[in-house]
């Protein structure tokens, strides 16, 4: 197949995932758990690019594995943290908005089909990288490592903010300590920073570096829509938290400020 071809099949996929993922949703009528498809369906597309595409085996091998590392990590922390709690507020805010009637059928094109073109658009790099038959060579190198400091910043992170949340003593505090120091959200900038490890290795093949819109769109998601802009929101009236915006770098990781 050739390169738009195989975008499509891939975009093919992810819409059948998250039609279905609609369907289950609508019979739980829990909307937010497409929240945990969100890793998994860049690993769900990739796979389908990998099958379709001609790329070099080596490449495919490690885009596949970084892709499906990071999307799985992802999803199973997502779906281990909202277990068992019902319906995410920010979802049971529009179904008060827009109807319970009628949020059933509205949220396949608001909720589902909104991530499955996300997945389609951000997911660019991986289609150039997996269907171009160019060998493996420095770039990738260079754009592997560059992931991997983001899966660690991203998967550190988390890690301590689930266990500074599983201490009742911490209820109502803000986290400063581990990576939390250094940057207000050490798991969006290590998402970002993944991506652009893996548009990096996409830059290794011909025509690859034109896809870096899809990284940008990726950062601009976690600064402006779902990410720190949403949290900050959120955390604003907490005690203690104007005082850590003041002495903390809101997303890449520096030194704290003296007061």
């Amino acid at each position: 197949m050739d390169l738009w071809t195989v975008w499509l099949a891939g975009a093919g996929v992810v819409w059948v995932a998250v039609t279905l993922l609609w369907l289950v949703s609508v019979r739980l009528k829990d909307a937010s758990i497409v929240d945990s498809f969100w890793g998994p369906g860049f690993g769900l597309a990739a796979t389908a690019y990998a099958l379709f595409g001609l790329g070099d085996p080596a490449r495919a091998t490690l885009v596949l594995a970084l892709v499906w590392l990071w999307g799985g990590r992802l999803g199973l922390y997502i779906l281990r943290r909202n277990w068992g709690r019902g319906e995410d507020p920010r979802y049971q805010a529009f179904r008060e908005h827009y109807g319970r009637e009628r949020y059933w059928w509205f949220s396949y094109f608001q909720v589902f089909l909104l991530q499955g073109a996300l997945i389609v658009l951000v997911s660019a790099p991986l289609v150039l990288a997996l269907t171009q038959p160019a060998p493996l060579g420095f770039v990738d190198a260079v754009g592997a490592l560059v992931w991997a400091i983001g899966f660690g910043f991203e998967a550190l992170g988390d890690a301590q903010l689930a266990r500074f949340k599983a201490d009742p003593a911490n209820k109502g505090r803000v986290l400063d300590t581990g990576l939390w120091r250094y940057t207000r959200h050490p798991n969006y900038f290590g998402n970002a920073c993944l991506w652009w490890g893996l548009y990096l290795i996409a830059c290794a093949v011909p025509w690859g570096a034109l896809t870096f819109p899809a990284p940008l769109l990726m950062t601009w998601l976690l600064l402006r829509v779902s990410g720190v802009a949403l949290t900050e929101k959120n955390m604003s009236r907490r005690p203690g938290y104007a005082e850590y915006i003041a002495r903390t770098s809101a997303f890449f990781p520096w030194p704290p400020r003296r007061s």
